[in-house]
């Protein structure tokens, strides 16, 4: 095995597999990708970075979840040894959602220390080729602090593909501009001051095998007063395996939304008096969610997309009391 050139990384637990042989360590721009044991579908995302349309340099950084088999670490070397995609490769032992995310943004924190552009996509998602100029031209022409773009679903079953509209599938928002927050990291951008100013972690441990990590630190960022942008253009689409369009799947996923969602409230709430007004609203979205539910069979005319409302709202008040599913702790399915 060829000796790895020395390069710091922010936690020496950390070990670094594969690395560019001519690392341009200046670039402004860098992509993070967490991976777990989907090699297959790494090829795929890595492909889509390959084939970006863009004369801006960019670098990659990777981190493979599973120390124990480190499937990504072949695929990601096939790449960077090529010289198809520059930049560096890293197993983080310690597993879960949280510890991959915040291995990969404060390895190309420090690896990159003139960077300003921060992206990531997930390992089963595929970057439409203008995406990253997209992403960084919204950056620098709005002046946003954080960026989000759409995540549309390509499912395995095809006959799934009108679940495309259900609230686990579908994009925050339809049209680019300013708005108040985005809610997931498989398709954002974010500026290097908002790290310094949120501090480290990024993304809080707490919600490592729960999820909704993003959620938390995009909630943080809005208290912070910082300005996020839209960009309807910058497509990226994920692939569905046939699991996650079944009702259990869907289930799991809505009262994981209501667990996250009370979860990133109560961290805030830390009076007797705001803990129990947060103890209020979630016994009052019992009744509301019925109502949504009703509004979106109206809508939608699908039971499994109507009921979404009613689950999450379940998952939150059981979460109240301490019952919530941790997916990442038994499998690492993607949120």
């Amino acid at each position: 095995m060829k000796q790895l050139p020395p390069l710091p990384l922010a936690d020496a637990g950390r070990a670094l597999s594969a690395i560019s042989p001519a690392l341009d360590r200046m670039v402004a721009t860098v992509v993070c990708i967490p991976a777990f044991r989907r090699p297959r579908l790494l090829r795929a995302t890595l492909e889509s970075l390959a084939q970006q349309r863009t004369d801006r340099p960019f670098a990659v950084v990777i981190v493979d979840n599973d120390a124990g088999a480190c499937e990504s670490v072949p695929v990601a070397r096939e790449f960077l040894d090529a010289g198809r995609l520059h930049g560096l490769c890293l197993v983080e032992p310690r597993q879960g959602n949280c510890h991959a995310i915040n291995a990969a943004f404060e390895t190309a924190l420090t690896a990159f220390p003139r960077a300003v552009h921060f992206l990531m996509i997930d390992d089963d998602e595929i970057a439409s080729p203008d995406w990253l100029a997209m992403m960084v031209r919204a950056a620098h022409t709005t002046g946003a602090d954080v960026v989000g773009g759409p995540v549309w679903p390509v499912f395995d079953d095809a006959a799934k593909q009108n679940l495309e509209r259900h609230p686990a599938f579908k994009p925050a928002y339809e049209t680019s501009g300013e708005v108040p927050m985005i809610y997931g990291c498989g398709n954002c951008l974010i500026r290097r001051p908002v790290f310094e100013r949120l501090g480290r972690p990024a993304f809080d441990l707490r919600f490592n095998f729960l999820g909704g990590g993003d959620v938390d630190f995009f909630t943080r960022c809005r208290r912070a007063g910082l300005k996020f942008h839209w960009v309807a253009e910058a497509v990226i689409t994920e692939t569905v395996p046939e699991s996650r369009s079944r009702l259990r799947w869907l289930a799991l996923r809505g009262l994981r939304i209501g667990a996250i969602n009370y979860h990133v409230q109560r961290k805030v709430a830390r009076t007797l008096w705001s803990r129990t007004r947060l103890f209020a609203k979630v016994l009052a979205l019992m009744p509301l969610s019925m109502l949504r539910a009703a509004r979106l069979a109206a809508i939608e005319h699908k039971v499994l997309i109507a009921l979404h409302p009613i689950i999450v709202a379940a998952g939150g008040a059981l979460a109240v009391i301490g019952i919530e599913p941790h997916q990442y702790k038994a499998s690492r399915i993607k949120p």
